[in-house]
Parts: structure tokens; C-alpha cells; sequence
């Protein structure tokens, strides 16, 4: 017979993952009905919590560690301030914990981690933070966590999560091409295991769609996000026989590769070939022509979480609206720059 869990408890006792936890941690502000349906639940299915985690969060530590795997120095940079920020406001210390998401040794790197560094939570960002396995996983140990990630819609899962809409932003940059009179449009993704990449994507696609436009296979590329890989990738469409009429790159790092690949082939941007990225980092800010780009707010985003997190923590410290939120939307803003100022011929 399997071992019982957090999951099997709220599921018997038909109640959140939140409020088993909870109640593990004789926290006061469960109501004493549902707190006796937890106990029977637990006691029903022989349920016994990871003690050294119920431990931890009983111990009133003022400690966060910001977890994340992205070689981009600037969105590292840039999340940290907005943790950190908060971290002040809050009184709390932070710790930067950079790490393999591909390791399939992950949950027990971060429990321990937890454990060793007596941690009171987590902020994680992309693209560990859009493993369901490992945030599960953490959660049901009773580590206190906040989630970073691309998505539509508010995110299932107990944790509270701050969710950028990356395909309504990637949906405005193909519209504005479109309106600029583009109708082949390429685009170039960033590795398969962002979120990002296919929100993005999604949004790119629906736009075409909306506008009776065809998604061209030949004109989507696969790689990663880099300079690199943005400038290989462009250069391979732009020398082809039937080169793009726009590009937009995942990122800007793509987009500036791409930029940087169409001076190389003697193109103008935006007269020969519009150019848009994604994000608005300093490599869209100061590229020439300045790219167009999606805008998003990194350090509103990670203070915003470390906000959300603070309010499982410590509610009282927190404004009355926060501490009830679990969920919050961000949506980048489009900039329309130079790179694609000039109307398709």
C-alpha cells in the first residue's frame, strides 16, 4: 500500500492543500470544523506530515531564497532587485540559489536547502517554477513557496503564483507587424521548456489567424535564447529565396541576433525587414534602430511575488488586499520603436 499524502488528506477531507497545511501547523485561523475533518482525514488514511519541514516553519525565520535557472544576467538581475526590495520593506534577508532545473535531484536539492539555510520560503522562478513535479513536491513537504510563470490565465496548484501574460503581449507585437502590412512574419522560439516560448508563440499564431493570415511552418524556427542563436537562425531566412518580410524574436537577445544578421546581409531595418523582441532589455533599448518590444516589468513581478509569498507568512504584515490575493497578472506592454516604424512594401 502507498504512502499517503498531503494530496490524499485534502482530497478526503475535501478541503485545499493550503488548509491541510495549515492545520499540520496548528495555525489559529482554521475553523475548528474543518480542522477536526482534517484530523479525521489524517487519521483515516495514517497521513504523517515531514516533521523536519513542520519543524522549519514553526521557527519564525526571516530568511528567502530566490531559486532560478537563466543564463540571461539581466532578468536575473533584475528579479533580484524586485525581491530584494521587498525583502527590505518586509524585514526580511535573501538568499540567490541558482540552479539546474534539469536535475533530477531538484526536490531534494531545494528541501535541503530549506532545511539547511532554515528558510521560511521560497521564490521560484521560470523555468523551475513551471515544473508542477518539483513545486508539488515541495509543497507537500510543507515548504512555503511562490511561483514566477507565463500563462494565460491564473495557474491551477495551492501555491500562490504571479502569472505574466506573455500571450497577449506576443499577440499585440504580431498585430502591430500586421498593421505595419506584414503578412510573413517569422518567428523564432526560445527553448521548448519555457513556458514563455510557447505562450508567446500562441499569442504570434492567434494574431495570424485573426487576420486570415497562414501560420507558415518554414517561417517558425526552433532554438534557443541567445544572440547566437537569434543571428544563425535570421541569417538562414533573410539569405533564403522567400525571406521573411518581419521577424519577431522571443526575447530580445534573439531579436538583437537577428538585427545584427540583417546589417551582416546589407539589409535595412525597418525598410528590407521589421524586427521585434521581447521583454524590453537593454538589448532592445540599445540596439540601432531601437527594437520594438513587449514590455515587462521583472522587478514589479518579483516584488509582487515575494509580496504574495509574505502574505502566506506573516498576513498581518501585508496591506488587506494583498494578504487575501493568491494569484496576480501581469501583462507586458508593447513599445513600438524604430525597428518597425517603416510600412511593408
Amino acid at each position: 500500500m502507498s504512502k499517503a499524502t498531503i494530496k490524499d488528506v485534502a482530497r478526503v477531507a475535501e478541503v485545499s492543500l493550503k488548509t491541510v497545511s495549515r492545520v499540520i501547523n496548528n495555525e489559529p485561523t482554521v475553523k475548528e470544523a474543518t480542522r477536526k475533518k482534517v484530523l479525521q482525514a489524517i487519521e483515516e488514511l495514517r497521513y504523517q506530515p515531514d516533521m523536519s519541514a513542520r519543524n522549519l516553519r514553526g521557527n519564525k525565520s526571516y530568511a528567502i531564497a530566490l531559486v532560478y535557472d537563466n543564463p540571461n544576467p539581466y532578468y536575473v538581475v533584475d528579479v533580484q532587485e524586485g525581491v530584494l526590495q521587498a525583502c527590505r520593506e518586509l524585514g526580511y534577508s535573501l538568499q540567490i540559489h541558482p540552479c539546474n532545473a534539469n536535475d533530477g535531484d531538484i526536490v531534494e536539492e531545494l528541501a535541503e536547502l530549506v532545511r539547511n539555510s532554515r528558510l521560511a520560503g521560497l521564490v521560484i522562478a521560470p523555468p523551475i517554477s513551471e515544473d508542477d513535479r518539483v513545486t508539488d513536491a515541495l509543497y507537500e513537504q510543507g515548504i512555503h513557496l511562490v511561483r514566477i510563470i507565463s500563462a494565460s490565465k491564473a495557474p491551477d496548484g495551492a501555491s500562490p503564483a504571479v502569472y505574466v501574460n506573455d500571450r497577449a503581449a506576443a499577440h499585440a507585437v504580431t498585430d502591430h507587424l500586421i498593421h505595419k502590412g506584414h503578412n510573413n512574419i517569422a518567428f523564432l522560439w526560445g527553448e521548448e521548456e519555457h513556458h514563455s516560448s510557447g505562450e508567446r508563440f500562441a499569442g504570434y499564431r492567434a494574431a495570424l489567424e485573426e487576420h486570415g493570415i497562414p501560420v507558415q511552418d518554414s517561417l517558425v524556427i526552433e532554438g534557443s535564447y541567445s544572440f547566437d542563436s537569434g543571428f544563425q537562425r535570421a541569417n538562414t531566412l533573410l539569405s533564403g529565396d522567400t525571406p521573411p518580410s518581419a521577424i519577431f524574436g522571443c526575447n530580445d537577445e534573439i531579436a538583437a541576433g537577428a538585427l545584427a544578421a540583417a546589417k551582416s546581409l546589407g539589409l535595412r531595418v525597418p525598410e528590407d525587414v521589421a524586427i521585434a523582441g521581447f521583454e524590453n532589455s537593454p538589448f532592445s533599448k540599445h540596439a540601432q534602430p531601437p527594437l520594438t518590444t513587449a514590455a515587462q516589468s521583472l522587478g514589479d513581478i518579483a516584488k509582487k511575488a515575494m509580496m504574495l509569498l509574505v502574505s502566506e507568512l506573516r498576513p498581518q504584515a501585508v496591506d488587506g488586499e494583498s494578504a487575501s490575493e493568491r494569484k496576480s497578472e501581469f501583462i507586458p506592454e508593447l513599445i513600438a520603436r524604430a525597428s518597425t516604424s517603416a510600412e511593408a512594401r
